[in-house]
């Protein structure tokens, strides 16, 4: 499939990747919207949280949204493109990862990257729950890679999944850690750290077996977290392996339903391997949008409305 041509324009200070990213991320005012929390216990006995919002008059449509790395479903990207979507007849379930609710979860694992198998049980437990015809999974940097393995690694999905939005997706793990690494990325980086260690300590002090107190001293880096953390909470040798196993690019190849890759070229969180273009020029599913700007999730619009929000539902309405 031709590459998309973008229609984003950025204005002014937009222009610049980190103050697009740092205005979208802590001043956009997240946009008013009405979310019910439903309780959702999983497989294994731990829980997640889903935060639904409707569509006056009732739908058959409904779109799960996908945070990223430590978000939650009460940020203003998912506010913002659930409004757009509620606005136009779609229902929208946004998902909180395990431990991002506001309440740890019950179990030493929680997510990562590529966690498809609790998107897996979200998907079946909405299905059950309503009669819906069409489902469209959208997710956010780390949310984007989540979907785009899950609909890549599986012989098949369920029918009534038609099409997918993946926006800021780091589709190389290791890349996209060897670009937060650079020193002008160390005011996101300091960020996440700090929360994921914070996470961790809370673990410590519920799983003293399996955590410790010297080990979070040793977090200093979001590759040590992973090392010491993720990798081994979910089964993998070391973070390597987990970054290898669990990047969304090489699952590309397999996804039989049309996909939206919005990867903006001043993404300074994403690697060279995230703009896989002569991937999206042979195959018919893959429509690769690269404007100039946006940074990471930051394409700022007129009205506190986000040019990815409405490019969404522009997908999701065409006859691609």
């Amino acid at each position: 499939m031709p590459l998309v041509t973008s229609s984003y324009r950025a204005k002014g200070l937009f222009k610049n990747a980190h103050f697009s990213t740092i205005y979208s991320a802590k001043i956009r005012q997240a946009p008013r919207l009405v979310q019910t929390r439903e309780r959702v216990t999983l497989s294994d006995s731990d829980f997640i949280d889903l935060d639904f919002s409707f569509t006056p008059g009732g739908s058959t449509k409904i779109a799960i949204l996908l945070h990223g790395l430590e978000g939650n479903a009460q940020r203003s990207y998912i506010k913002g493109q659930a409004r757009v979507l509620t606005e136009n007849s779609w229902n929208v379930c946004a998902v909180n990862y395990r431990g991002c609710s506001g309440e740890p979860n019950r179990l030493y694992k929680s997510y990562n990257a590529g966690k498809t198998d609790d998107l897996d049980e979200i998907i079946h437990y909405i299905l059950q729950k309503d009669s819906y015809t069409e489902i469209a999974l959208i997710g956010f940097s780390l949310g984007g890679n989540l979907l785009l393995k899950y609909l890549g690694e599986r012989e098949s999905v369920p029918k009534e999944i038609k099409k997918s939005i993946a926006v800021s997706a780091p589709l190389s793990l290791e890349g996209s850690l060897n670009s937060l690494t650079r020193f002008h990325n160390w005011i996101y980086r300091t960020s996440f750290l700090y929360d994921l260690r914070k996470k961790y300590v809370q673990k410590v002090k519920l799983f003293p077996e399996l955590a410790s107190a010297s080990e979070s001293k040793k977090i200093r880096s979001l590759l040590d977290f992973d090392n010491i953390y993720t990798a081994p909470a979910h089964g993998f040798k070391d973070a390597y392996d987990y970054y290898h196993k669990n990047s969304s690019g090489q699952f590309l190849k397999q996804i039989k339903i049309p996909i939206l890759i919005l990867n903006a070229e001043n993404d300074s969180f994403l690697s060279d391997r995230c703009y896989p273009r002569e991937l999206a020029s042979e195959l018919k599913n893959i429509y690769l949008e690269t404007p100039k700007y946006g940074g990471h999730v930051g394409f700022v619009g007129p009205n506190n409305i986000y040019y990815n929000e409405t490019r969404a539902l522009e997908f999701l309405n065409s006859n691609h």
